[in-house]
């Protein structure tokens, strides 16, 4: 009977760790206003702004024909000339972006809301739209490529920001831009349109 209380501490101990080790979440609200434009074509609708994320981590934000692309970190020049990933109907983002921190507080993915239109809409006034959670990797100094690691459907999914924080844990470390694909994760519904990617040095 001695041992009980030693094996409870013990128990109790170790879930303290796992606890402690757990990967947790930062937030950051992204303003347009308050970015900084880069790269605009022709002072056209085609426009890449680099905007404050978390801590000294930038946000680049592309528009072009009515569709958005997002990457996080500091990426390279390809990378921030080049790469496009986004649906096939118009969309757009959400301001508010998840960034997923592992145990030491490193950032190790972000996951922000596209919303994305219905593509049986009838008319200009129609304004139904899908949400889809998109985690994406963060580039860093070594490694300066930022791309989609996976996608969740948040209207078919219940859980879907634990889905979308489960991509990120599992896949965002090893996950290789141009190389890997991405990944759906949990149900798809009909706004889970196929996501249109351009990354450059891409694997055909």
């Amino acid at each position: 009977m001695r041992l009980m209380p030693l094996v409870l501490s013990a128990a109790l101990a170790a879930g303290s760790a796992v606890v402690a080790n757990a990967n947790e979440s930062a937030y950051t609200d992204r303003n347009l206003d308050a970015c900084e434009t880069i790269a605009q074509e022709n002072e056209g609708p085609s426009i890449t702004l680099q905007c404050a994320g978390y801590k000294d981590l930038s946000v680049y934000f592309k528009e072009g024909d009515l569709r958005q692309s997002q990457a996080y970190g500091p990426i390279g020049k390809p990378y921030l000339d080049e790469a496009f990933e986004t649906f096939g109907p118009f969309n757009h983002t959400g301001a508010k972006i998840e960034w997923r921190l592992s145990a030491d507080g490193t950032p190790i993915a972000a996951i922000a809301r596209w919303f994305v239109a219905d593509p049986e809409q009838t008319d200009s006034t129609d304004t139904r739209y899908g949400q889809i959670l998109v985690v994406s990797t963060i580039a860093t100094a070594t490694n300066p490529r930022s791309c989609v690691v996976g996608y969740v459907d948040a209207l078919e999914n219940k859980d879907a920001n634990a889905l979308a924080r489960e991509i990120a844990d599992e896949k965002a470390a090893g996950f290789i831009c141009g190389t890997s694909q991405p990944e759906w994760r949990g149900k798809q519904g009909k706004f889970s349109e196929q996501p249109m990617r351009y990354l450059p040095g891409a694997a055909e």
